[in-house]
């Protein structure tokens, strides 16, 4: 089992900046990739920040110029940094990574954490 643990949300005003951290443990054997994710009041979860395999990274465009996401390999980590926060960021962000778990099997599997909250407010 693989367990995505988030810290660093929050409750900040608008145009304050918080940094968001995942550290993945358990049977981890290599991992694809880890990104993030967000899900506002009401609405569908939806894509905050993901590297591509191209080495590339999308972003949503409502964060473009505003967060960017990094990694730690060696810690089996992912970051988020947010910058001039908006009262629209506010969402439960989740980390999410798609990990191999085991030598004996090439297979990857998806896996998330269980969100942490930003509150934004004006």
């Amino acid at each position: 089992q693989v367990h995505l643990v988030e810290s660093g949300g929050g409750l900040v005003q608008a145009g304050e900046s918080l940094r968001l951290s995942c550290a993945a443990s358990g049977s981890i054997f290599s991992i694809n990739v880890m990104g993030w994710y967000r899900q506002a009041p009401g609405k569908q979860r939806e894509l905050v920040a993901m590297p591509t395999t191209g080495g590339s990274t999308n972003y949503a465009d409502s964060v473009k110029g505003r967060f960017t996401i990094s990694r730690d390999n060696a810690k089996n980590s992912v970051y988020l940094q947010m910058n001039s926060l908006k009262p629209e960021d506010t969402a439960v962000y989740y980390c999410y990574a798609v990990v191999r778990t085991t030598w004996r099997s090439a297979n990857y599997s998806p896996f998330w954490g269980q969100g942490t909250q930003v509150t934004v407010s004006s």
